[in-house]
């Protein structure tokens, strides 16, 4: 009776003396400087506002919120990302099971004799004749996280599948910012396609006045060629504006999932880039490390890590199983559901491999270095997003005053053609005086738009390097096994 109870309260006294092993993880501290504002973030170019989830609707273009939104839905590098996640949870479940006893029901039949009917054969004077031998068991068996392996597992699968959920949330962001910059990128082109014809008008122009001055005895025939290889000069820029505008179109439209023949007539009837006039919304560091979400992966990751010191220290320890059977056998059914024939067992089992506590230790050691690697690539993560943001910042800012000057650089140029224009009829320049200035005024042109295109680039990596664009993104199906 005392063996009895002992083996009833088993369960209960060694739940109560579980414990863990290993340490116990506590997320690690930031950088102080990173709760300030960031230093490049100057009141011209930004606010202390927290930047939208959905920061691409700050350019009011409803055909890059669709874009945005399709790409988001069907990117197929997003699908990816959504099955290992799902994966992950697998593994996740499978290591939630281990809490779980485990059990085994087995039946079969089979054509002999048994031990004991010999036995009672010899015993009688008898003769034992084999028959269709019966046999049912059922075992059940429950292994007891004395020393916390089993949790530990699950908190490392578990931090695992919040770090792989982060991973797809690093590929989201990427998604929205390449969409946005394929869009704007294919805008741009078609706006330098149309500069570049404007500089072709232009130079047709000059041409059309130098023959008609020629035909008046007031320039010569070299003059025309002059004016007319500067035709050719410009020609020749628009073809390459309209194949990048052109592949940018393909691109956004693997972005969305569709193959690059069903590109977006939407898309490709862009011609100025979006733009946003005001200053850019950033928040500070101490929110960009809460919201990159490859900040949250390498955190999540180190937690998974710290667990996986518990689940090698574990291997020190014995293993210990409480284990039931049940068997019955006989020649009948009648004598397999007979009493008589039902046997029973239950206890602990306790297993314990000395020879391979040197695999043990090895095994902590690796587990304990990767830990510390984690912690490293954490403070790394850390830091860099910090860099990626502050220098964001300074190129769109370095890029916003030079598009300014580029601007005022323009005017500037479309006045001097003006007045040499007008000079040269006047006799009062040179020919080569107003080439000169040709070129240099379709030089500025081409320089404004190529740094539109550079303005919206750098708004679009200011919004990536910010981490946004996963938060209220919709869920993703990955495609079916077959």
């Amino acid at each position: 009776m005392r063996r009895a109870g002992f083996l009833a309260s088993a369960p209960a006294a060694l739940a109560l003396a579980a414990c863990a092993v290993g340490p116990n993880y506590r997320a690690p501290d930031t950088p102080s400087a990173a709760a300030a504002p960031f230093v490049s973030a100057t009141p011209r170019i930004a606010t202390a506002e927290a930047p939208p989830a959905d920061w691409w609707r700050l350019y009011d273009d409803p055909t890059l919120d669709g874009l945005v939104q399709e790409a988001l839905t069907n990117n197929e590098d997003l699908k990816v990302a959504a099955a290992n996640l799902l994966r992950a949870s697998g593994v996740l479940a499978q290591a939630r099971a281990g809490l779980f006893p485990t059990t085994e029901l087995s039946a079969g039949d089979a054509w002999g004799m048994a031990g004991s009917q010999q036995l009672l054969a010899a015993l009688s004077g008898g003769k034992a004749e084999p028959a269709w031998l019966g046999a049912g068991a059922f075992n059940v068996s429950y292994q007891v996280d004395l020393f916390g392996r089993i949790r530990r597992s699950i908190e490392a699968a578990k931090a695992d599948a919040a770090a792989t959920a982060e991973t797809e949330n690093v590929v989201r962001v990427t998604v929205a910012a390449e969409t946005a910059r394929a869009y704007a990128d294919g805008c741009a082109f078609a706006a330098q396609a149309a500069t570049a014809k404007e500089n072709t008008a232009l130079a047709q122009e000059v041409l059309d006045l130098t023959r008609r001055m020629r035909d008046l005895g007031a320039r010569s025939d070299f003059d025309v060629a002059t004016a007319a290889a500067t035709l050719d000069q410009s020609r020749a820029a628009i073809p390459t504006f309209e194949g990048e505008q052109r592949a940018q179109l393909y691109e956004l439209a693997v972005l969305t999932g569709r193959p690059p023949s069903e590109i977006s007539t939407a898309a490709a009837a862009c011609a100025v880039p979006p733009t946003i006039k005001t200053p850019l919304p950033v928040g500070d560091g101490a929110a960009l490390i809460r919201r990159r979400p490859d900040v949250r992966e390498a955190e999540r990751q180190l937690a998974a890590d710290t667990a996986r010191i518990g689940v090698a220290t574990a291997d020190f320890y014995p293993t210990v199983s409480l284990t039931g059977n049940a068997t019955s056998a006989g020649t009948s059914l009648r004598q397999i559901a007979s009493a008589g024939n039902f046997t029973y067992q239950f206890g602990p089992l306790i297993t314990w491999n000395f020879p391979n506590l040197l695999v043990a230790r090895a095994e902590v050691i690796q587990a304990k270095a990767q830990a510390s690697a984690s912690i490293g690539r954490f403070n790394s993560v850390v830091l860099n997003a910090l860099k990626e943001t502050e220098q964001a910042l300074t190129a769109y800012d370095a890029e916003l005053s030079r598009h300014a000057a580029l601007a005022d650089n323009v005017t500037d140029n479309e006045r001097a053609f003006e007045l040499a224009r007008v000079q040269l009829q006047d006799g009062s320049i040179s020919f080569p005086d107003l080439i000169t200035t040709q070129r240099t005024l379709e030089l500025a042109r081409a320089q404004l738009a190529a740094s539109d295109q550079a303005l919206i680039d750098d708004q679009v990596a200011v919004f990536q390097d910010l981490g946004g664009g996963w938060e209220d993104a919709p869920p993703v199906v990955p495609h079916k096994a077959p």
